[in-house]
């Protein structure tokens, strides 16, 4: 359960064939209703195969979390399969394993969201399951106990074992702070140790209800008799008891800072470096795709070159984009041995500075996009492919656009305008957040270098240091 996803699902959403070419992809028509309670139906036919594609969105996620009890909507979306209506947990779950479907919940940054593919004859098992989970789960405390406690060992578990799961959580949490970009959506070890089982069904009737949710179906169905009978099931939900919470875009780090999170006798030192980024509908995403994926989103890409082949200095290196529906961040991310570490950071800020002075040629750019156009499944076809997308374009107040008009963007995209987007969006070497996980009796003075340190050990139950 340990991760970081954003809310917002990064929608990489084109399908492409052949080379790189001003042709995308149109996405279909679905019909779209809001109901007077504000529940959103989209339903889009697609008969090629017996199956019905499921995916309901709850806005809201891990953002919505009180300030003391990150992980709150994590914990709800695990309990909402464990028991709901009549259904016990394991009665839940031999509804949908004895018809051969699948159903799922998940909290992501800005939602909740439930992933369902049933055979196209059980579409009324899967509508009357999926109501229930919503409208009526058993919200048992001892299944909650169990999940809380899970996770809380989890946590601990992965201090002991391999860093890279753990880097971006305090990147994340240092970079933001105290703005709901800095929740952990999976909480730590002492938010969870907090949460009550009141505080769980408080959550649910705060949080949960008509005005929150998207349901997208797509598959072997009459779009009328769809449509009809979510909306019986739905029509009379009432509303979440509190709104959305009105969130600040959080403002990029001027100046550096440092956090050291010292895990003695450790022999490599894992580092995060970043700063506040873009949003997900940032006008030139594909020259940032393009930028991203030359700099560090393949094998191939610079910091995997020079830190990796060249000089040796790590197994992975690589940059990330996290858009959500506000400006998330761009990071670099790497580790080394502990006796490299300054090298391999140094090296890291010196091809950060050489892609914002030079940006990158022709040849590579038509590299670039080949692997973008080329790498993109066919994530249309499916009746739940087609769901997801219809519902996160919804969530996100996206409109078709988004994905019809990418591969053009992608093909139009030249040398000039991929390196205004590289010097807008990617920081300056001298306004970064660096996050370096490692044993600090050897590197605390070597990581001074870098700007005014923090520090805090590893056992600490949260991912941020405590305010002073």
């Amino acid at each position: 359960m340990i991760r970081l996803r954003p809310l917002v699902f990064l929608l990489w959403a084109i399908l492409y064939t052949g080379a790189v070419s001003a042709q995308g992809v149109t996405l279909p028509d679905a019909h779209r209703v809001q109901l007077d309670n504000g529940v959103i139906l989209i339903v889009h036919e697609k008969h090629d195969v017996p199956l019905i594609g499921l995916k309901a969105i709850i806005r809201g996620g891990a953002v919505t979390d009180p300030d003391d009890r990150a992980g709150l909507a994590s914990l709800l979306a695990g309990l909402l399969e464990k028991g709901a209506g009549d259904r016990s947990a394991a009665e839940f779950a031999e509804s949908i394993d004895a018809v051969g479907g699948s159903l799922s919940a998940r909290a992501d940054l800005e939602s909740i969201t439930i992933s369902a593919e049933f055979l196209a004859r059980d579409a009324d098992l899967m509508i009357e399951l999926l109501a229930d989970m919503l409208r009526s789960p058993t919200l048992d405390a001892a299944e909650m106990d169990k999940l809380r406690d899970r996770q809380i060992n989890l946590i601990r578990a992965a201090k002991d074992g391999d860093l890279r799961r753990l880097n971006p959580l305090y990147g994340t949490a240092f970079l933001f702070d105290e703005h709901p970009y800095g929740t952990a959506i999976d909480g730590d070890e002492a938010s969870l140790a907090k949460i009550t089982h009141r505080d769980l069904r408080g959550y649910f009737a705060d949080h949960v209800g008509s005005d929150r949710l998207i349901i997208a179906v797509a598959g072997d169905f009459d779009t009328a008799s769809m449509t009809e009978k979510l909306t019986a099931a739905f029509a009379d939900w009432e509303p979440a008891a509190a709104p959305l919470p009105e969130i600040e875009p959080p403002l990029p780090i001027e100046g550096r800072r440092v956090l050291l999170v010292d895990k003695p006798g450790a022999t490599q030192t894992y580092f995060w470096i970043g700063n506040v980024g873009v949003d997900i509908a940032y006008a030139q995403r594909a020259e940032l795709d393009i930028a991203n994926t030359l700099f560090g989103g393949r094998i191939t890409s610079l910091l995997m070159d020079e830190l990796r082949t060249r000089a040796g200095l790590t197994y992975g290196a690589r940059s990330v984009l996290l858009r959500p529906s506000m400006p998330g961040y761009v990071a670099m991310v790497s580790y080394t041995k502990t006796e490299s570490t300054v090298a391999a950071i140094d090296l890291a800020l010196a091809l950060l500075m050489r892609m914002r002075e030079q940006g990158f040629d022709e040849e590579t750019i038509a590299s670039g996009k080949n692997y973008i156009l080329g790498q993109f499944p066919p994530e249309l076809e499916t009746a739940s492919q087609l769901a997801g997308q219809f519902a996160e374009l919804d969530a996100l107040g996206l409109d078709e656009s988004f994905i019809n008009d990418y591969g053009n963007a992608v093909a139009m995209a030249d040398s000039e305008t991929i390196r205004s987007v590289i010097n807008a969006v990617y920081p300056s070497p001298d306004d970064l957040v660096f996050v370096i996980l490692g044993d600090a009796e050897l590197i605390r003075e070597d990581v001074a270098r870098y700007g005014p340190v923090t520090e805090m050990a590893i056992t600490e139950p949260r991912f941020r240091p405590e305010a002073p």
